[in-house]
């Protein structure tokens, strides 16, 4: 519920930012007897986060479900993320097996849809405070530790008290810069644009991305007919998108292999982006304090993984801590426990996402993967399953699947592939 001012100021657990990872959270916890302050620097409970790839990839449809948001979502017209990607071997397009299960997905949906939904959602959950308008300004130490909050509010600054202080608060994280955790940053050597168009047809209706070598781009159908399209270049190409944005974002569409019909659509927002835009990890724990989301870690946006991972962080969080953060546990040994998940499944990810933030083109193992992958169906749903982030790098580049794609391209060698396949 939405608590005035005066409300009481003792919580087992105060969340700086209810947007996803900070909503889930509060859900999560608050389910399990925790009692939760979700604090929003913003006062409008209709408030989103503008730029974002507005995908949620299907590591987190668990998360989703357990939350009790996937009805909704459908109801709302958030679209299940199928996706196929163009190489310059063809295109790489994952399918089901004849007699398998159906792809794992979850959905594209706008945050200005997705936001306000989980927003609301936490703040009809018992246990969850939601506090408006709250901005921290700092942090109360006692002991070396953390052991609250202090906030920024309409009617002057406030102390909020807790077991445990989660930042939520995202790559630029206040919570985080008062604890002294600082960020390890990896230079990102692509800029983006974005601009949602509507009535874009889309070859079978779902997403696609290109794999230009360095450039990137993809199209992601959302919900209410909305398609969100982004141009990922590298930065040589900088300059010249500055001096006429429009043109050169319209045109690196038209010159896309099987390019949307950006001209029959309409564009219903302004082309937006960011041209720095560097990876960032934290330690996602200190005393006292704990980070999810992009306030622990920041990925490169052209993966669209950043809302999969805020949720996951979220119920990684409120499953190793949520009884020592009510005084039924060690919360350190609880806090460790969180840490060490989140390093153990996301660090090799980063790690990758890191390297290919270099615009560099292939390396010789993704050629070999990619290449079978636009040939063969198996390696192609292998493939589906690393960038839905439900398998890790190691899985990804097994020996196994390395061995299966170099017997496809042998068997495929002078054998052109064609690019619609």
């Amino acid at each position: 519920m939405t608590q005035p001012e005066s409300a009481v100021s003792e919580y087992d657990v105060v969340i700086s930012g209810a947007s996803l990872a900070g909503s889930a959270a509060a859900i999560l916890l608050a389910r399990r007897g925790v009692r939760v302050a979700l604090l929003e620097r913003r006062s409008d409970p209709e408030a989103y986060k503008v730029l974002c790839t507005h995908s949620v990839t299907a590591n987190a449809y668990p998360v989703l479900d357990e939350l009790g948001l996937v009805p909704a979502l459908e109801k709302a017209g958030a679209v299940r993320n199928d996706a196929r990607w163009y190489t310059r071997w063809g295109w790489i397009e994952p399918r089901a097996a004849p007699a398998g299960p159906e792809l794992p997905h979850a959905y594209n949906v706008r945050r200005s849809v997705l936001d306000p939904l989980i927003r609301s959602h936490a703040a009809r959950t018992p246990g969850v405070d939601l506090l408006l308008g709250h901005q921290v300004t700092g942090l109360l130490r006692e002991a070396g530790r953390t052991v609250g909050v202090r906030a920024s509010t309409r009617q002057g600054e406030r102390e909020i008290r807790a077991r445990l202080v989660v930042g939520a608060d995202g790559k630029d994280s206040a919570v985080a810069k008062f604890a002294g955790v600082p960020a390890r940053q990896y230079e990102n050597a692509r800029f983006g644009y974005l601009a949602h168009f509507r009535n874009l047809p889309l070859p079978g209706g779902i997403g696609q991305t290109w794999f230009l070598e360095p450039d990137m781009a993809y199209a992601f159908p959302n919900d209410d007919g909305v398609t969100v399209l982004a141009v990922v270049p590298d930065k040589k190409h900088l300059p010249a998108f500055r001096a006429d944005l429009e043109g050169s974002f319209l045109d690196f569409i038209r010159a896309l292999p099987e390019a949307p019909p950006i001209d029959s659509a309409e564009r219903i927002t302004k082309i937006i982006g960011m041209v720095d835009y560097p990876l960032h990890s934290r330690k996602p724990t200190a005393p006292g304090v704990a980070l999810i989301g992009d306030a622990a870690l920041t990925g490169d946006p052209l993966w669209g993984v950043g809302c999969g991972w805020a949720l996951e962080s979220a119920q990684w969080l409120a499953a190793a801590v949520a009884s020592a953060a009510t005084g039924r546990g060690d919360l350190d040994k609880s806090l460790a426990a969180y840490e060490r998940r989140h390093g153990r499944q996301l660090r090799g990810h980063q790690y990758l996402a890191a390297d290919f933030a270099k615009a560099r083109p292939f390396n010789p193992i993704e050629r070999l993967v990619f290449s079978a992958a636009a040939r063969d169906d198996s390696i192609a749903r292998h493939m589906h399953l690393f960038a839905s982030r439900l398998i890790g790098p190691l899985r990804f580049l097994n020996p196994v699947i390395l061995a299966k794609s170099a017997a496809v391209n042998i068997k495929h060698r002078g054998t052109a592939v064609s690019p619609t396949r």
